[in-house]
């Protein structure tokens, strides 16, 4: 399997790992949203918390030049362990949400 359609298949099954799970309070589902076109893929959470709306990424993570972009990370823990843990190497691995990255980020 070329490494891209790799990291594509682990983004997908760990995302939908995270959207097994069922938040501690209110009425709130967790929708995965893959586009495979522009790898994209995100984690996206909907619904109502009391009289408060909820709704916002979790997870967000584009794919590009063979790394594998975390642009948003909601996730208390575990999120980037589970895409190492997974076999993606450390190096194809961009923090894009932190500064320090930005040079590093693909166009």
């Amino acid at each position: 399997m070329d490494t891209l359609k790799s990291y594509r298949e682990i983004v997908k099954r760990v995302i939908l790992k995270y959207a097994q799970l069922r938040p501690s309070h209110g009425e709130i589902r967790l929708d995965p949203v893959f586009d495979e076109t522009h790898d994209r893929y995100a984690l996206m959470q909907v619904g109502w918390n009391r009289d408060q709306r909820v709704r916002g990424n979790l997870i967000y993570v584009t794919l590009s030049n063979g790394k594998v972009c975390i642009e948003y990370d909601g996730i208390e823990q575990g999120f980037l362990e589970d895409l190492l843990n997974q076999g993606i190497p450390e190096r194809d691995i961009i923090l894009a949400f932190q500064p320090d990255t930005q040079a590093a980020i693909p166009a």
